[in-house]
């Protein structure tokens, strides 16, 4: 199959001509059950044609003369789903599914269209992992494609000002499914790849001052990868399906597979980053644990130090202190024995030990732990 390339007249003809107001008037009560205000919605033709506000019934024209035509809908409304529904027929399953979100990501197979549910990411700050699943669904025949997400997808936008430059280089259908797909596969490889800073910052925290508060970042982090992690996984799966020939698309070449086998392996690196950044935050939790199980020891070796000073003193004392009479009234009334006995005994003892330990363990001494030097790749 060759690519269906818009002739130049029609690559002129990119803003349409202004219709007579009769026309216009007569046409008004056939569009009104379909508009709304700022329709969140988008159509682009094979021409390269934008309409920010969906006409009905220019789509059916476009229909009619068999112009593909890619609609993107915003927050579906019930008005949306009408025209769905009237114009182009889809089944009412699938407008189930455009209706409710959270989906898993699957292919479903239609007579006249498929359908498919696929995520992509999105910027979220209030997230640990600073991205945020979106989620879309796309009806694809081999005349239009359809797709319904809830909220702004950014990808989306971007790839709306390119589209009418690229489609001459994709073949129209496939082509254009592929780009979105794909826009929507890599949206989360920028994300992911800010994560390695944020992992690095959380460690060094953790390294110099371990507080609970870290922890609970390190927790939450690694939830969220999880629930990345059962996003993602399905929807390899999906593709790989899709490439063993365990679904079908319409038109579905060996050309085609070649590009959605790219979206394939993509998902895969996907896939991979997350498992190497879930370790990463359980390694994080690990390390928390393993931090504060050395402060805790060297605090407690630190109060053994101590007891290990008083007891030379306490036995002196104790010895000293008894009450016998024959030892107190011969061997220590002289006063020089108090101070010899009493003071200097004691005093040189615990001299003693503290040159010993000064001597072999005057680092433990410390009452926090000793600042660590940056590791080469973080200077």
């Amino acid at each position: 199959m060759t690519p269906r390339l818009p002739s130049p007249a029609a690559r002129e003809n990119v803003v349409r001509p202004v219709k007579p107001l009769q026309s216009a008037l007569s046409k008004l009560v056939r569009r009104w059950k379909y508009a709304r205000p700022s329709l969140s919605s988008h159509l682009i033709d094979a021409r390269g044609t934008v309409e920010p506000n969906v006409d009905p019934e220019n789509v059916e024209t476009r229909l009619s003369e068999g112009v593909f035509l890619w609609l993107d809908i915003d927050s579906p409304s019930e008005t949306d789903l009408k025209l769905l529904k009237d114009v182009f027929k889809l089944h009412p399953l699938a407008l189930e599914d455009a209706r409710k979100f959270g989906q898993r990501p699957k292919i479903d197979q239609y007579d006249e269209f498929t359908e498919l549910v696929v995520f992509g990411a999105v910027d979220d700050p209030e997230r640990r992992t600073g991205l945020a699943p979106i989620e879309v669904h796309c009806f694809y025949s081999e005349k239009w494609l359809i797709t319904v997400h809830k909220g702004e997808c950014p990808v989306f936008a971007e790839l709306r000002n390119q589209t009418h430059k690229r489609l001459q280089k994709y073949e129209e259908g496939l082509g254009i499914l592929y780009l979105v797909v794909d826009e929507l596969v890599d949206s989360f490889l920028p994300q992911l790849s800010e994560l390695d800073d944020e992992f690095d910052e959380l460690e060094d925290k953790i390294l110099t001052d371990p507080q609970p508060t870290l922890l609970q970042q390190a927790i939450t982090m690694k939830r969220q990868l999880v629930q990345l992690r059962k996003i993602v996984n399905p929807q390899r799966d999906m593709f790989a399906g899709l490439l063993s020939g365990r679904y079908e698309l319409p038109g579905m070449t060996p050309e085609h597979e070649k590009y959605f086998r790219d979206v394939y392996d993509h998902l895969i690196r996907v896939s991979e980053q997350l498992d190497d950044y879930r370790d990463l935050a359980s390694g994080t939790t690990d390390l928390y644990q393993s931090t504060i199980g050395n402060k805790m020891n060297l605090t407690m070796k630190q109060l053994g130090w101590v007891a290990t000073f008083f007891l030379p003193l306490s036995f002196l004392s104790g010895f000293f202190g008894q009450n016998y009479v024959t030892f107190v009234t011969r061997y220590l009334k002289p006063t020089w024995t108090f101070w010899v006995f009493g003071i200097g005994l004691e005093l040189a003892a615990f001299i003693a030990v503290l040159m010993w330990f000064l001597n072999r363990e005057s680092g433990n001494l410390r009452l926090r732990m000793p600042d660590l030097p940056a590791l080469p790749h973080r200077k």
